[in-house]
């Protein structure tokens, strides 16, 4: 059975994020082991603890990895599951998407329109703007 099937199938629908939650996510993502963590998981899906520490090249020790492992999984960001005596890892990046929806979309369609009207400049085309609706909207930029 192909790796993504495995996945998809313990993954559990994760609810949208409170404040709580996104603080988790940010203080996980603050710490560079933690981060270096989650390359690793992103290398190989489905590794063992073992292959993580192998991956940190024992920078720091086992338990410190488990300790760093446990926070990863209450942000959400790691999922793991026990196979015998051994857990198998994978990163869950859904609350990295999160954050960037709720940072990012409304300044996406903004500056997709200002670089549509500068390409429309740069190629000679006409750049017809629509009339002012009189709504004060925030600025960006």
């Amino acid at each position: 059975m192909p790796s993504y099937v495995t996945i998809l199938a313990h993954m559990k629908r994760k609810p949208e994020p409170d404040g709580d939650r996104l603080d988790a996510v940010f203080f996980a993502l603050a710490s560079e082991p933690r981060r270096r963590i989650l390359d690793a998981l992103k290398r190989e899906p489905g590794c063992n603890v073992n292959r993580v520490c192998e991956y940190l090249e024992n920078d720091i020790g086992r338990f410190a990895v488990m300790k760093h492992l446990a926070t990863l999984e209450a942000a959400g960001l790691v999922i793991a599951r026990r196979t015998g005596r051994e857990r198998l890892l994978w990163f869950d990046p859904t609350p990295i998407q999160w954050i960037h929806e709720r940072w990012t979309t409304e300044f996406s369609a903004y500056w997709a329109a200002r670089l549509t009207r500068l390409k429309y400049s740069a190629e000679g085309a006409e750049v017809i703007r629509l009339p002012d609706t009189g709504k004060k909207g925030r600025r960006h930029g």
